[in-house]
């Protein structure tokens, strides 16, 4: 999992109720919404690894189950005491890996909803790096993960870019527009996909991923219209 032990620049989180007669731009009609939920912690996260998304990977670890049930709880109330008019989740979409399915599973029991699999939901493929620190990736590449930061575009041998994974997320979230309108829906993902969502919304470059902050089991509530344009509703909700 890129970043999350990396002294990144982090956006303040922030979160607002949208009104549900509001209009963003031009668009007409009624907008999915997407819970978007970073899985919880793994061994490989508590130990600063840069975990990718081409292997099933590592599982939760007991602290990372602790926050798959608290953004299960929050996940919850959506549509009730919180977000209140927004709609309540009615379906959930993860990631292949084992951290991602673990994740989304306590969220499917806590609603009684059954998950499904997205692959592009997966986590930027690391090639090469995979499984190492930010210090052992500087050591081989040095500056790397500056730049891997700061510009967005570098990319691992044999691997993806963030920038590469901003624009698979972008086009996964027009294709999971139609259909949905009126209606939420859970995504459960990894670091750069969550970042990449919020970019999306917000028309960010690749350049600025990285300045979105998510902490294992933190959340990201974005609502998108059929035209592509796109809200962005709550940023790096911390179940508590």
């Amino acid at each position: 999992m890129p970043g999350p032990h990396q002294p990144v620049p982090a956006s303040t989180p922030s979160q607002h109720a949208a009104s549900g007669g509001m209009r963003r731009g031009a668009s007409t009609g009624e907008p999915a919404t997407f819970v978007v939920v970073r899985h919880g912690r793994t061994a490989g996260t508590e130990a600063g690894l840069w975990t990718g998304g081409t292997q099933p990977g590592p599982g939760l670890s007991s602290g990372g189950r602790i926050d798959a049930a608290r953004a299960a709880d929050l996940v919850a109330r959506i549509g009730r005491d919180r977000w209140a008019d927004l709609p309540r989740v009615s379906e959930i979409l993860a990631s292949p890996t084992v951290r991602t399915q673990e994740t989304a599973a306590a969220i499917g029991r806590r609603l009684g909803l059954h998950v499904a699999t997205e692959p592009d939901l997966r986590e930027v493929d690391l090639g090469a790096w995979d499984g190492l620190t930010g210090e052992q990736i500087d050591a081989l590449v040095p500056g790397a993960v500056r730049t891997w930061h700061a510009e967005g575009t570098l990319a691992a041998p044999d691997g993806e870019s963030p920038a590469e994974v901003a624009e698979r997320v972008d086009a996964l979230l027009a294709r999971l527009v139609p259909g949905r309108e009126g209606r939420a829906a859970v995504l459960v993902g990894h670091t750069i996909v969550v970042r990449s969502v919020v970019a999306s919304v917000l028309g960010l470059p690749a350049s600025s991923i990285s300045r979105v902050r998510i902490p294992p089991g933190g959340v990201v509530i974005v609502r998108r219209w059929a035209d592509g344009v796109g809200e962005l509703v709550a940023s790096g909700v911390v179940p508590g």
